[in-house]
């Protein structure tokens, strides 16, 4: 590693070891109690657990939580002797005892459950729509990068654009279908309008950009906007073709469809061209139906434009 790179990979940890320092003060894990509660933040995870699985054991709790066994052996010692779970033999395994909140237990937990709620909901409402929509982005992210992969897959997020990467939109785009397609400049004047028309008119409430990242790299986008109060527009799906096979087209526009629905629209529309299989493809399989399809003389070609819907 060079000079420069250890320098800027110490900022980096100082950054993240920042953040923690801020993010515990937030949710308040430094005090003695979590919640106000005579819990501890290992002994209140444990009981969300056995409050939302059953037949959960020590063992999987241990990997679940990523505690020391002897650490959670003194927790359950706890809980037991103060009649919050009881234990129950496992008829496969004798071994194995399966652990399961007392009707006392359920008791202790549920105000704990809502005053984390109530917590995180005092904490949102301090933003605006836009803002908690850009939070749970960022939070998304930080699962899908730090969360175990899987094997055998090349890895990418989802994420917001970053400043030269709206740009980047409207040159691969160009670059591409004048590639694969042969389309002629005014198909990259037509993705440049409707990128230009989504920074002027942006409303971060009910419209959105994502932008698919692998190995630091942008290898995708997606964008969907406003197009009357029930109805909402997917546009400019694209995927780089190192990127294709990985199921980062799919994950773009179910992105848009839950994100449609949260916004509160009732239908999603989007126009295509019939030559553009793969992304058709896609469409099709997310539920999206062919509305309209009429022959057209554009970018230099003859072509069939389609017009797909799907009700949310």
């Amino acid at each position: 590693m060079t000079e420069p790179e250890g320098a800027a990979l110490d900022d980096r940890i100082s950054a993240v070891r920042r953040f923690n320092r801020f993010y515990t003060r937030q949710i308040g894990v430094l005090q003695e109690g979590l919640l106000q509660s005579p819990f501890s933040l290992t002994e209140v995870r444990v009981l969300y657990e056995l409050a939302h699985r059953e037949h959960v054991t020590a063992a999987e709790l241990v990997r679940t939580l990523g505690i020391d066994a002897g650490y959670l052996s003194r927790i359950l010692r706890s809980f037991t002797s103060r009649r919050l779970i009881t234990r129950t033999r496992s008829p496969a395994d004798g071994r194995q005892s399966f652990l399961r909140l007392t009707a006392r237990g359920r008791k202790a937990f549920a105000p704990l459950d809502a005053r984390a709620s109530d917590e995180v909901r005092q904490l949102l409402t301090r933003l605006t729509p836009g803002e908690q929509a850009r939070l749970v982005d960022a939070l998304r992210t930080v699962e899908e990068l730090l969360g175990p992969r899987p094997a055998g897959r090349a890895p990418y997020v989802l994420r917001p654009p970053r400043a030269g990467e709206l740009g980047w939109v409207v040159h691969r785009h160009g670059a591409l279908y004048a590639e694969e397609y042969g389309w002629d400049v005014h198909f990259e004047g037509l993705v440049a309008r409707v990128v230009g028309e989504f920074v002027e008119r942006f409303d971060p409430a009910c419209e959105r950009c994502w932008i698919a990242e692998r190995d630091g790299e942008v290898v995708g986008s997606v964008f969907l906007v406003r197009k009357s109060k029930r109805v909402a527009k997917l546009r400019l799906l694209y995927v780089e073709p190192a990127a294709r096979g990985l199921g980062i087209g799919r994950r773009l526009v179910e992105e848009c469809i839950a994100f449609a629905r949260e916004a509160g629209y009732a239908k999603i529309t989007l126009w295509t061209n019939s030559v553009l299989e793969a992304a058709r493809g896609i469409y099709a399989r997310a539920g999206f139906r062919l509305v309209h399809a009429e022959p057209y003389h554009g970018f230099g070609h003859d072509l069939v434009s389609e017009t797909w819907e799907l009700e949310l």
